[in-house]
């Protein structure tokens, strides 16, 4: 039923670790591709109308899916990736845009807001579903409207309706983001471009782990760096199987090599643990992680 219902691409029993910057995870009973907005309201539709439990995937970064992998449909928007320039220093982009591609297409318009957004992986859905940011500055903060699917029904949202804050965008059960409105700022292509260099080169210093990541693996607590709790916490270089704490950035969980998720999922576990012990204070994770055992 789900197959013949789309245009896109429909592959059963797809690895996720071949869709997630972690590189671990198992299959996807269903992986589906749409080609657009409609072939998405119709593969909603019918899912509606059946008991599958499904989800969507960006990049696959913020993400660390189970050994056991997913029992259901998980859907890739990575062919919803438009971009256009509207009057009055806006952009519109489609949720499977990468964040890198979002950069690049306002700095060559002379458009000032999204720098911070420089050499933070994902696409601009995922970015937008965990309010991403960096250097006290969220994606979030530049959206004009959010263009969501939930069943099949499409709806535009303006962001004074939404609500988001830390790392954190709430929306209803099923909805689903299809594209944003970003307002931006005029600007000088040598100065964004300066600072675009400048965060590139503090990433280069203070990131550059070398293997495969998720990113940030906990969210900072108030007040709080999670990367240094967990470095106070001795737990630098910390290793579980192919699962480490990268050497260069405490906040940092790396594949050193044929990990499994279950490596990840029992040194999170640990670091949460030393780090409560140590400082008091609880970390959450910021990945998201799904699946069976």
């Amino acid at each position: 039923m789900i197959r013949g219902c789309v245009r896109g691409e429909v592959i059963e029993n797809e690895p996720l670790a071949r869709h997630t910057s972690l590189k671990v995870g198992g299959p996807a009973d269903i992986f589906i591709i749409p080609v657009d907005l409609v072939d998405l309201q119709t593969l909603l539709i019918a899912l509606a109308e059946t008991d599958i439990p499904w989800m969507v995937i960006g990049g696959g970064y913020n993400l660390l899916v189970r050994d056991g992998g997913y029992r259901g449909v998980v859907i890739s928007l990575k062919e919803i990736a438009f971009l256009e320039q509207l009057g009055g220093n806006r952009i519109v982009a489609g949720a499977g845009v990468t964040t890198g591609a979002l950069v690049r297409f306002a700095v060559e318009r002379c458009l000032a807001g999204l720098e911070f957004l420089i050499g933070i992986p994902g696409t601009v859905g995922g970015a937008l579903s965990v309010n991403a940011g960096a250097h006290d500055e969220a994606i979030m903060n530049r959206v004009e409207n959010l263009v969501t699917v939930r069943g099949g029904e499409v709806t535009t949202k303006q962001r004074a309706e939404l609500d988001y804050g830390y790392r954190h965008l709430s929306l209803a059960a099923g909805e689903t983001i299809v594209s944003a409105t970003l307002q931006l700022s005029g600007g000088s292509a040598i100065e964004i471009e300066g600072r675009i260099e400048s965060l590139l080169a503090h990433r280069r210093h203070a990131q550059r782990v070398g293997h495969a990541n998720a990113g940030s693996f906990f969210k900072n607590p108030e007040g709080k760096q999670a990367w240094r709790l967990i470095e106070e916490a001795g737990l630098k270089g910390y290793r579980i199987g192919g699962a480490q704490v990268a050497e260069e950035h405490g906040n940092f969980l790396v594949n050193r090599g044929e990990a499994r998720a279950a490596d990840f999922i029992e040194l999170s576990g640990i670091i949460k643990d030393k780090v409560r012990e140590h400082s008091g204070i609880i970390l959450e994770e910021e990945v998201r992680i799904v699946g069976e055992e």
